[in-house]
């Protein structure tokens, strides 16, 4: 697998698995500590779900984000008990076998010795075609196929692989940066005509892809206001320009 060029953004997907999240006690981390991995590269987290340990729903879940462009990182369900499902279902969605991959059964073989088996050999079984990610705290590897990067549940395991991934696979772009305004005494849906009249002209003025975009961000309380504001790579100073002398010429601001 080679590094893609440092120039190109990705909008990645992120999947979370577990039902001790959905319905235990435990307290979802990765998605916090994804996002600056991820957006201080450069590229953009783009949807994340959390799922269950359910073969069904993972595999249906996994064929569906595996028909995507999108770059997915997976988190949880690759060990070796009984509810570990996603090596299976990564297979099943990819319509490849599980096969013993040699070089993941050396590396288990390696740290665990004869207590590699009967048990922790199962996490050598992977998807037909799987390369490997390392793992530097117990070099018990994830894997990656169809795009998508499969990675321990525990977080000091998951982190540093990620980490990995994004530097050897993806680089580094230009950071998405934000510029905004707030907006007082109108309601949004008044700011919606020129939202898009906004939206066209950087669509027009800018290549497919690449145009700043707009958002709006309503706020309550003691001093209610919209935070009306623009986020992109490049640009930004003249998008803000015309955002305000647009809010000028309409007498919004």
């Amino acid at each position: 697998m080679n590094a893609v060029s440092e120039t190109t953004p990705f909008s990645f997907g992120m999947i979370i698995i577990g039902d001790e999240v959905l319905n235990g006690d435990r307290v979802d981390r990765h998605l916090a500590a994804f996002k600056p991995l991820i957006h201080e590269r450069g590229h953009e987290l783009a949807w994340h779900w959390l799922l269950p340990d359910d073969p069904d729903v993972l595999t249906a879940h996994l064929r569906f984000s595996m028909g995507r462009p999108d770059p997915v990182f997976v988190c949880g369900g690759i060990g070796a008990t009984p509810d570990d499902h996603t090596r299976a279902c990564a297979a099943a969605a990819a319509h490849v076998p599980l096969v013993c991959h040699p070089d993941a059964a050396r590396l288990i073989e390696d740290r665990f010795g004869a207590d590699a088996y009967p048990h922790r050999i199962l996490m050598a079984h992977l998807p037909e075609g799987a390369d490997l990610i390392p793992n530097p705290v117990n070099q018990v590897p994830g894997f990656t196929l169809c795009r998508h990067w499969f990675l321990p549940g525990f977080p000091k395991m998951a982190w540093p692989m990620a980490e990995w991934v994004l530097e050897h696979q993806f680089g580094r772009c230009a950071v998405l940066q934000e510029v905004a305004v707030d907006v007082r005494g109108v309601t949004e849906s008044r700011l919606i005509p020129l939202m898009q009249r906004l939206a066209q002209q950087f669509a027009d003025s800018n290549p497919a892809g690449s145009e700043p975009k707009l958002f709006s961000l309503p706020h309550m309380g003691e001093d209610p206001h919209i935070r009306l504001g623009i986020r992109g790579r490049a640009g930004l100073h003249e998008a803000l320009l015309a955002l305000r002398q647009a809010l000028e010429h309409d007498a919004i601001q």
